[in-house]
């Protein structure tokens, strides 16, 4: 891998800490591991409409879910109201501490870089433009203009096509195995970042690279 790549970056959780969404969960007097329900609930739903050969936009689901959950909790005041004010602090969120260093390592080193989301588009560039890096990308995507939702196949094929690339000249970059797996499936090559320490699900096919922290990904790439 040590040739320049199309290096493919999944947005939610990956480059965005999703932690302070905990706080947006208190504050609207939700608990705060709801945050983390949420956001599972909403992967499922949009995995089912892609498994089923439907398809709704990220912000839609999310919405949705949060006024289910929320008022399956019986919060005081609106609902309409606490459902607005998690669903800006997930459009409010900041870049890990160890993306911008590897952001730029990796572009220095002459990878194009590319980021996927099953999210919105503008939410990637707020993102990126706050953390200072929006520069290193070459292309935004989002699977609101490809057929389906991550981790379907065509998912990665729009990302492939955008960037006018060979897909096993990419390499997936993500936290979740699923988006992994998807990848592999699809002929990229892929790389885990395990902040946690978490293991890996056997059932799905293993990532290439397993790395802590995104500032490892340049010295890899580079061995």
């Amino acid at each position: 891998m040590s040739q320049p790549l199309v290096i493919v970056f999944d947005v939610n959780e990956t480059l965005s800490d999703m932690g302070p969404l905990a706080e947006a969960f208190a504050q609207v007097g939700a608990p705060r591991g709801l945050a983390k329900l949420w956001f599972a609930t909403l992967l499922r739903d949009g995995f089912a409409l892609t498994a089923s050969g439907g398809k709704a936009s990220f912000a839609t689901i999310g919405a949705d879910a949060l006024r289910t959950l929320l008022g399956a909790e019986g919060i005081s005041g609106n609902l309409e109201t606490a459902v607005e004010r998690v669903m800006a602090a997930m459009q409010n969120l900041s870049l890990h501490p160890d993306v911008p260093d590897g952001i730029r390592a990796l572009a220095a080193a002459g990878h194009r870089l590319v980021t996927l989301t099953n999210g919105a588009t503008a939410n990637t560039d707020k993102l990126l433009v706050a953390g200072g890096v929006r520069d290193k990308f070459e292309l935004l995507l989002s699977v609101e203009d490809a057929p389906a939702w991550k981790p379907a196949k065509a998912a990665y094929e729009y990302a492939a096509t955008a960037a006018g690339a060979d897909p096993s000249k990419m390499l997936l970059v993500a936290v979740h195995p699923w988006d992994i797996h998807g990848a592999a499936k699809a002929g990229l090559r892929t790389a885990w970042i395990n902040r946690t320490g978490a293991r890996y699900p056997s059932y799905f096919q293993a990532p290439d690279i397993t790395i802590p922290a995104l500032t490892g990904l340049p010295a890899v790439l580079a061995a």
